[in-house]
């Protein structure tokens, strides 16, 4: 099933609260975003979620377990691709299945199954300075699923990206997790972005940060390429703006 809940989340610092009462649910398969202006607790969020911070109050739960305070559960990719220079994109990718206990050759024959798949072919001896960012990001993507195929939190991961290559990999992203269905929480400030990509959108504002509202994006993925010159686009855009 892997459903993913975070129930009533509280974190404070220095006495006053930084998230408050924050609940968010993401079910098998979806693409859920979590959109928000930057300093709302979008990522304050996500560390909670990961494991890598503990709340003041609320917990987290994976298919009914209490995960809150356990990292290394569910997979965690930053805004930055993050992968290590001196590495090839292989021995990048397969850090994860390493990291477990697999060794090096049997690391390397798993993960290569999947460089087609993820549009890496021919990539595997090659070293990060040699690819362009969106076939790095490609890479850190493989390396986040690897890490865990259940759940992925996604912070800005196309962020860095130029507008055309950004767009090349919003189409390429809604590929490949129609293929593997993986569940995603991606966090975004780009309205147009979390429309494209989302079945579900939390829309996070105020000091402390609460989710105002969650909208149901009720479209077939992936849209066609005329979709955000669409009524149906600029509807949902301008009902966003109107709540932010």
């Amino acid at each position: 099933m892997d459903k993913l809940v975070a129930n009533n989340i509280t974190v404070s610092y220095g006495g006053a609260n930084i998230i408050e009462d924050v609940s968010i649910e993401l079910n098998k398969g979806e693409i859920v975003c979590l959109l928000g202006v930057s300093g709302v607790g979008k990522t304050t969020l996500f560390n909670v979620i990961s494991g890598l911070l503990q709340p003041d109050e609320g917990r987290v739960e994976l298919d009914g377990k209490d995960i809150t305070g356990k990292a290394g559960i569910v997979s965690y990719m930053l805004q930055k691709d993050l992968l290590l220079p001196y590495k090839t994109i292989i021995d990048n990718v397969s850090l994860p299945l390493v990291i477990r206990g697999e060794k090096k050759p049997k690391a390397r024959e798993i993960t290569s199954k999947y460089f087609k798949e993820f549009g890496l072919e021919g990539t595997e001896k090659k070293y990060p300075y040699q690819l362009s960012g969106g076939m790095r990001q490609r890479a850190a993507l493989l390396r986040t699923y690897l890490f865990s195929d259940k759940v992925a939190l996604l912070d800005e991961p196309f962020s860095a990206l130029d507008s055309i290559t950004k767009s090349l990999m919003h189409e390429w992203y809604l590929q490949v997790m129609k293929q593997i269905k993986l569940s995603t929480l991606l966090i975004t400030h780009d309205i147009d972005e979390a429309i494209l990509l989302s079945d579900r959108i939390y829309i996070m504002a105020g000091k402390p940060g609460k989710i105002k509202e969650e909208i149901i994006i009720d479209l077939p993925k992936p849209k066609n390429k005329d979709f955000k010159v669409s009524e149906s686009f600029m509807e949902y855009k301008k009902y966003i703006l109107s709540i932010l």
